[in-house]
Protein backbone atom coordinates (compact mmCIF):
# COMPACT_ATOMS: atom_id res chain seq x y z
CA UNK A 1 0.00 0.00 0.00
CA UNK A 2 1.17 3.18 -0.95
CA UNK A 3 1.92 5.39 2.01
CA UNK A 4 0.12 8.66 2.49
CA UNK A 5 3.34 11.22 1.79
CA UNK A 6 5.51 9.19 0.05
CA UNK A 7 7.86 11.13 -1.79
CA UNK A 8 6.37 14.45 0.11
CA UNK A 9 8.58 16.95 1.76
CA UNK A 10 7.77 18.49 5.26
CA UNK A 11 9.23 21.40 7.35
CA UNK A 12 8.39 20.69 10.61
CA UNK A 13 9.37 23.79 13.37
CA UNK A 14 9.35 22.76 17.05
CA UNK A 15 10.05 19.46 16.41
CA UNK A 16 12.26 18.06 18.90
CA UNK A 17 9.93 17.02 21.24
CA UNK A 18 6.15 16.94 22.74
CA UNK A 19 3.80 17.52 19.04
CA UNK A 20 6.28 18.42 16.73
CA UNK A 21 8.55 15.23 17.46
CA UNK A 22 5.31 12.95 17.57
CA UNK A 23 4.31 15.29 13.79
CA UNK A 24 7.87 14.33 12.39
CA UNK A 25 7.93 10.65 13.31
CA UNK A 26 4.14 10.26 11.67
CA UNK A 27 5.08 11.74 8.42
CA UNK A 28 7.95 10.10 7.93
CA UNK A 29 6.60 6.55 8.90
CA UNK A 30 3.98 7.67 5.79
CA UNK A 31 6.78 8.36 3.33
CA UNK A 32 7.72 12.00 3.77
CA UNK A 33 11.21 13.75 3.86
CA UNK A 34 11.45 15.32 7.05
CA UNK A 35 13.20 18.45 7.85
CA UNK A 36 13.29 19.10 11.67
CA UNK A 37 13.90 22.93 13.65
CA UNK A 38 14.62 23.55 16.92
CA UNK A 39 16.95 25.73 18.98
CA UNK A 40 19.04 23.23 20.95
CA UNK A 41 20.97 20.93 18.49
CA UNK A 42 21.21 18.29 20.91
CA UNK A 43 17.67 17.20 21.14
CA UNK A 44 17.14 17.96 17.22
CA UNK A 45 20.11 15.51 15.97
CA UNK A 46 18.76 12.90 18.75
CA UNK A 47 15.41 13.19 16.98
CA UNK A 48 16.74 13.04 13.52
CA UNK A 49 18.74 10.16 14.15
CA UNK A 50 16.02 8.22 15.73
CA UNK A 51 13.90 8.88 12.85
CA UNK A 52 16.62 7.23 10.45
CA UNK A 53 17.46 4.71 12.84
CA UNK A 54 13.92 3.62 11.81
CA UNK A 55 14.23 4.24 7.79
CA UNK A 56 12.98 7.45 7.19
CA UNK A 57 14.91 10.51 5.98
CA UNK A 58 15.41 13.46 8.06
CA UNK A 59 17.38 16.69 8.51
CA UNK A 60 17.66 18.71 11.29
CA UNK A 61 18.46 23.10 10.96
CA UNK A 62 18.71 24.56 14.10
CA UNK A 63 16.68 28.05 14.40
CA UNK A 64 14.49 29.80 15.99
CA UNK A 65 10.85 31.16 15.03
CA UNK A 66 11.80 34.58 16.26
CA UNK A 67 14.34 34.98 13.82
CA UNK A 68 13.29 36.83 10.76
CA UNK A 69 16.18 35.19 9.12
CA UNK A 70 15.16 31.78 9.88
CA UNK A 71 12.55 30.47 7.46
CA UNK A 72 14.67 31.25 4.34
CA UNK A 73 17.77 29.62 5.40
CA UNK A 74 15.80 26.34 6.79
CA UNK A 75 14.03 26.06 3.29
CA UNK A 76 17.56 26.62 1.61
CA UNK A 77 18.76 23.46 3.18
CA UNK A 78 15.22 21.61 2.70
CA UNK A 79 15.42 22.60 -1.16
CA UNK A 80 19.55 21.13 -1.61
CA UNK A 81 18.46 18.06 0.63
CA UNK A 82 15.17 17.00 -1.12
CA UNK A 83 14.53 19.45 -3.87
CA UNK A 84 11.47 21.21 -2.92
CA UNK A 85 9.18 21.83 -0.22
CA UNK A 86 5.58 20.27 -0.51
CA UNK A 87 4.52 20.92 3.79
CA UNK A 88 4.91 23.60 6.32
CA UNK A 89 3.95 22.75 9.62
CA UNK A 90 4.42 25.86 11.91
CA UNK A 91 4.66 24.07 15.38
CA UNK A 92 6.89 25.80 17.32
CA UNK A 93 5.79 28.11 20.12
CA UNK A 94 5.87 28.93 23.72
CA UNK A 95 3.37 29.15 26.78
CA UNK A 96 3.16 31.49 29.56
CA UNK A 97 0.56 32.55 32.10
CA UNK A 98 0.83 36.06 32.86
CA UNK A 99 -2.54 37.92 33.65
CA UNK A 100 -2.37 40.87 31.23
CA UNK A 101 -1.83 43.31 34.45
CA UNK A 102 1.68 41.72 34.87
CA UNK A 103 2.03 41.60 31.64
CA UNK A 104 5.40 44.01 30.55
CA UNK A 105 5.57 45.15 26.51
CA UNK A 106 9.07 43.35 26.58
CA UNK A 107 7.36 39.98 27.44
CA UNK A 108 4.34 40.43 24.87
CA UNK A 109 6.45 41.22 22.35
CA UNK A 110 8.77 38.27 22.87
CA UNK A 111 5.61 36.03 22.97
CA UNK A 112 4.87 37.54 19.40
CA UNK A 113 7.55 36.91 18.06
CA UNK A 114 7.97 33.26 18.86
CA UNK A 115 4.49 32.13 18.80
CA UNK A 116 2.89 34.83 15.64
CA UNK A 117 5.03 36.69 13.97
CA UNK A 118 7.57 33.39 13.47
CA UNK A 119 4.60 31.40 11.96
CA UNK A 120 3.91 34.00 9.47
CA UNK A 121 7.20 34.37 8.07
CA UNK A 122 7.44 30.73 7.47
CA UNK A 123 3.87 30.75 5.89
CA UNK A 124 4.95 33.72 3.52
CA UNK A 125 8.31 31.65 2.61
CA UNK A 126 6.30 28.61 1.84
CA UNK A 127 3.76 30.30 -0.19
CA UNK A 128 6.24 32.23 -2.00
CA UNK A 129 8.06 28.38 -2.89
CA UNK A 130 4.61 26.64 -3.46
CA UNK A 131 2.71 29.50 -5.54
CA UNK A 132 4.87 28.54 -8.90
CA UNK A 133 3.50 25.05 -8.70
CA UNK A 134 0.58 25.53 -7.56
CA UNK A 135 0.58 22.78 -4.71
CA UNK A 136 1.51 22.80 -1.19
CA UNK A 137 -0.14 21.89 2.32
CA UNK A 138 0.18 24.51 5.12
CA UNK A 139 -0.42 24.04 8.75
CA UNK A 140 -0.47 25.93 12.22
CA UNK A 141 -0.37 24.52 15.37
CA UNK A 142 -2.93 26.89 17.31
CA UNK A 143 -4.82 25.74 20.59
CA UNK A 144 -8.04 25.48 22.19
CA UNK A 145 -6.87 29.19 23.94
CA UNK A 146 -7.44 30.62 20.36
CA UNK A 147 -10.97 30.92 21.27
CA UNK A 148 -11.20 30.03 24.97
CA UNK A 149 -8.43 31.94 26.35
CA UNK A 150 -7.72 31.51 29.57
CA UNK A 151 -4.24 31.11 29.87
CA UNK A 152 -1.84 34.01 29.60
CA UNK A 153 -2.68 37.16 27.41
CA UNK A 154 0.27 37.57 24.84
CA UNK A 155 0.02 33.38 24.68
CA UNK A 156 -3.81 33.44 23.95
CA UNK A 157 -3.53 36.56 21.94
CA UNK A 158 -0.85 34.94 19.54
CA UNK A 159 -3.08 31.53 19.31
CA UNK A 160 -6.30 33.86 18.04
CA UNK A 161 -3.92 35.54 15.79
CA UNK A 162 -2.91 31.59 13.97
CA UNK A 163 -6.40 31.35 13.77
CA UNK A 164 -7.46 34.55 12.07
CA UNK A 165 -4.27 34.36 9.64
CA UNK A 166 -4.79 30.95 8.68
CA UNK A 167 -8.33 31.86 7.63
CA UNK A 168 -6.52 35.21 5.74
CA UNK A 169 -4.16 32.59 4.01
CA UNK A 170 -7.11 30.33 2.84
CA UNK A 171 -9.37 33.09 1.65
CA UNK A 172 -6.03 34.40 -0.45
CA UNK A 173 -5.31 30.87 -1.91
CA UNK A 174 -9.00 29.68 -2.44
CA UNK A 175 -8.76 28.20 -6.22
CA UNK A 176 -5.85 27.53 -5.89
CA UNK A 177 -4.48 23.65 -4.92
CA UNK A 178 -2.45 25.25 -1.87
CA UNK A 179 -4.23 24.59 1.34
CA UNK A 180 -3.91 25.78 4.40
CA UNK A 181 -5.30 24.73 7.74
CA UNK A 182 -5.22 24.45 11.52
CA UNK A 183 -4.99 22.49 14.52
CA UNK A 184 -5.89 23.43 17.88
CA UNK A 185 -5.15 20.82 20.47
CA UNK A 186 -6.05 20.67 23.72
CA UNK A 187 -4.18 19.85 27.12
CA UNK A 188 -1.92 17.45 25.52
CA UNK A 189 0.80 15.16 27.41
CA UNK A 190 3.76 17.13 27.04
CA UNK A 191 6.71 18.64 29.29
CA UNK A 192 4.51 22.07 28.14
CA UNK A 193 1.36 20.88 29.54
CA UNK A 194 2.67 19.16 32.69
CA UNK A 195 4.20 22.49 33.24
CA UNK A 196 1.28 24.60 32.88
CA UNK A 197 -0.75 22.05 35.09
CA UNK A 198 1.68 22.33 37.88
CA UNK A 199 1.94 26.10 37.75
CA UNK A 200 5.19 25.96 36.69
CA UNK A 201 4.78 27.73 33.34
CA UNK A 202 6.10 31.43 33.26
CA UNK A 203 3.76 33.83 34.93
CA UNK A 204 3.04 31.11 37.56
CA UNK A 205 -0.42 30.22 38.31
CA UNK A 206 -2.85 32.56 39.07
CA UNK A 207 -5.06 32.04 35.49
CA UNK A 208 -5.36 28.11 36.38
CA UNK A 209 -8.77 28.85 38.35
CA UNK A 210 -10.05 29.95 34.63
CA UNK A 211 -9.50 26.29 33.92
CA UNK A 212 -11.79 24.74 36.33
CA UNK A 213 -14.25 27.48 35.29
CA UNK A 214 -14.71 27.45 31.68
CA UNK A 215 -13.27 24.03 30.73
CA UNK A 216 -14.30 20.23 31.67
CA UNK A 217 -11.07 18.91 33.44
CA UNK A 218 -12.44 15.55 34.16
CA UNK A 219 -11.96 14.35 30.16
CA UNK A 220 -8.71 13.06 29.46
CA UNK A 221 -5.77 14.68 28.26
CA UNK A 222 -5.02 13.97 24.28
CA UNK A 223 -1.82 12.38 23.61
CA UNK A 224 0.91 14.00 20.77
CA UNK A 225 -0.07 11.33 18.59
CA UNK A 226 -3.69 12.71 18.46
CA UNK A 227 -2.07 16.04 16.70
CA UNK A 228 -0.03 14.24 14.54
CA UNK A 229 -2.83 12.23 12.76
CA UNK A 230 -5.03 15.15 12.99
CA UNK A 231 -1.92 16.79 10.87
CA UNK A 232 -1.58 13.91 8.85
CA UNK A 233 -5.20 14.18 7.39
CA UNK A 234 -5.06 17.71 6.20
CA UNK A 235 -0.94 17.13 4.93
CA UNK A 236 -2.41 13.75 2.97
CA UNK A 237 -4.79 13.82 0.28
CA UNK A 238 -7.35 12.66 2.64
CA UNK A 239 -7.80 16.23 3.57
CA UNK A 240 -7.64 17.93 -0.21
CA UNK A 241 -10.58 19.89 0.30
CA UNK A 242 -10.08 21.45 3.61
CA UNK A 243 -9.02 24.92 3.96
CA UNK A 244 -9.69 27.85 6.21
CA UNK A 245 -10.43 25.56 8.66
CA UNK A 246 -9.24 24.57 12.44
CA UNK A 247 -9.29 21.50 13.69
CA UNK A 248 -9.72 21.22 17.41
CA UNK A 249 -8.45 18.04 19.18
CA UNK A 250 -9.45 17.53 22.88
CA UNK A 251 -11.05 14.50 23.61
CA UNK A 252 -14.29 17.57 24.38
CA UNK A 253 -12.09 18.91 26.91
CA UNK A 254 -12.84 22.64 25.48
CA UNK A 255 -16.52 21.92 23.93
Amino acid sequence: MRKLLEGKTAVITGASKGIGQAIAELFAEEGANVVLTARGKDALDKEVEAIRAKGGKAIGVVADSADPEAPPRVFKEAIAAFGQVDIMVNNAGVGEMYAVEKTTNEHFDEIMQINLAGPFRYCREAINHMMPRNEGRIINVSSVNGTKPICGVAYTTTKGGINTMTLNIAIRLSGTKIRCNAIAPGVTDTDAARAWAAGEQEGGGEMLEFSDKYTNTTVPSTEPIDQAYAALYLASDMGRAVTGQVIQVDNGQFL
